[in-house]
């Protein structure tokens, strides 16, 4: 039995959001300034934060300068350094919460099981393991970089020995003096390798493909300069700024091949050479396609601890797991006491998309099955009423996440207030409009760094096809998502013969 489409014993909420780290917060910060007090948000862990509460390995960092690693409304002039320590992010993402009083809104330990479309009663039906809910729009922050990746590797799960994910790293484990491998070379693997080489036995670092790593330019904010970022918030806006058009000459350079990726490569290759003297480990770890093709990584320790006596570079991956021995590509085999997974997420990859079904039944995973595709990364056809934050084609393969995250949560309003204006019961992308959106980005990738600089990389899906990144500036991101336009949708109003009789028959149902 349902009134106006809400179930018996549901709760109700005009804007369901899943996921309470920086696109979640965001959004709900973003309701609240806009005066929208209507909205729970889901989160399956019991505080915000999302990839920032979660990773907690050694040394983990954030990769992009904190000025612009941070959402505008909110500045934080108290960074510690000019590139912020996981327990500062995190700590920033709970003041977050706290100052917009978001934590009434959040249900924790509150995972979703199922959402389906109702497209009679245009709702969605939610199921979570705190019970059933039903919403108007559902906003999915759930985020890539949630879902460890684990290699496929044969003996792995029979290790005999301590073996856990850097993004869930186990703390209770002591590496004191032990034999430890290490498998990736990735963002992460460059944090805690520095961190973990100096009182380890011995390091054996299982590589597949090496990155560019440049030198890190990270250095401690000062008090003086704290004080006046506090007392002068536009120097913050003006740091910012600079930041950010810096980050995209950086873009400029990986869209169109120029010199500029000679220059930065001979400054990696120069970054190897001051950290490393063996001629051999230096060739290991000089990568063979161009600079940007892969993240860009950066580091002033890095080389240092593989150069280090107790540590070593093994090729080719890891090709199986023997026991407590751990056998390299190469073929070399090596006896260790722990296995350290640096292997990053399963992008696009997160079970939840498996749970939300649209408007003809198939869940998200299905659409995307071939290729996950959508409407500038926000909107997917099949499924009205569902908006993405970092949806396909957002990633950036240089600048701030947060900049692209608060496009899309300006997108996301701009629809609710014309549908909250026109009287729409709700919006669904047009097939043909993403469809030609997603010709229109796949040629627009063609020629840059990141297809066609001669690397295998996690942007890439099986097909060869950048799923990941958008091939623009991000100030095009931010224009395209300035606004909706309701032309490339389909539109439903209260209204439509459907919806009444749906809302109709609830109201004959129940007693008065």
């Amino acid at each position: 039995m349902t009134v106006d489409g809400v179930r018996r014993g549901d709760d109700m909420s005009d804007v369901v959001i899943v996921g309470a780290g920086f696109g979640g917060l965001g959004t709900a910060m973003r309701l609240r300034q806009e005066g929208i007090d209507d909205f729970t948000l889901l989160e399956r862990a019991g505080d915000v934060g999302g990839v920032w509460r979660a990773n907690t390995y050694p040394g983990c960092a954030c990769d992009v300068p904190s000025p612009l690693y941070s959402f505008s409304f909110e500045p934080n002039p108290d960074w510690s350094r000019l590139f912020s320590p996981q327990p500062e992010i995190h700590a920033y993402l709970r003041r977050c919460a706290e100052r917009h009083d978001l934590r009434r809104h959040i249900r924790f330990g509150c995972e979703l099981t199922a959402a389906t479309w109702d497209d009679a009663a245009q709702r969605w039906r939610l199921d979570t393991t705190q019970g059933p809910l039903t919403a108007r729009v559902l906003v999915s922050a759930l985020g890539p970089l949630t879902e460890p990746q684990l290699p496929d590797v044969p003996g792995l799960a029979e290790f005999p020995g301590e073996l856990f994910h850097s993004a869930a790293w186990d703390h209770t484990v002591d590496l004191t003096g032990k034999r430890v491998a290490v498998v990736g070379t990735g963002s992460s693997a460059i944090q805690f390798v520095p961190q973990i080489q100096p009182r380890v036995g011995s390091l054996h670092l299982l590589q597949r493909t090496p990155g560019w790593v440049l030198p890190h330019v990270d250095r401690p904010t000062g008090r003086v300069q704290r004080f006046l970022l506090r007392r002068v918030p536009a120097l913050g806006r003006l740091q910012r700024a600079a930041v950010y058009w810096g980050m995209e000459g950086l873009v400029t350079s990986l869209l169109r091949q120029a010199p500029t990726l000679r220059a930065l490569e001979r400054l990696a290759r120069w970054n190897i050479r001051r950290h490393v003297a063996d001629p051999e480990l230096r060739r290991k770890l000089t990568p063979d396609f161009r600079l940007g093709c892969k993240r860009i990584l950066a580091s002033n320790t890095y080389y240092r601890a593989l150069a280090a006596p107790n540590a070593e570079v093994l090729t080719g991956g890891v090709r199986e797991v023997r026991g407590a021995t751990v056998v390299a590509g190469d073929g070399s085999e090596r006896e260790v006491d722990a296995i350290v997974l640096g292997t990053g997420y399963g992008v696009l990859g997160n079970p939840a998309y498996g749970r939300i079904r649209g408007r003809d039944g198939r869940a998200l995973s299905e659409v995307w099955h071939d290729g996950a595709e959508s409407y500038l990364g926000t909107t997917v056809a099949g499924f009205p009423n569902l908006f993405t934050i970092i949806g396909p084609n957002t990633g950036l393969g240089a600048g701030s996440m947060v900049y692209v995250i608060e496009a899309q949560i300006a997108y996301v309003l701009d629809a609710l207030r014309r549908m909250r204006e026109r009287g729409v019961a709700s919006i669904e992308v047009r097939a043909g409009v993403q469809r030609r959106f997603n010709d229109e980005l796949q040629q627009r990738m063609r020629g840059t760094v990141w297809t066609a600089g001669g690397c295998a990389s996690w942007y890439l899906d099986s097909d060869g096809c950048n799923r990941t990144l958008w091939p623009g500036q991000t100030y095009d991101f931010r224009r395209r998502t300035s606004r909706v336009d309701m032309l490339q949708y389909r539109v439903r109003t209260a209204s439509t013969p459907a919806v009444a009789a749906a809302t109709a028959s609830a109201d004959e149902a129940v007693p008065s």
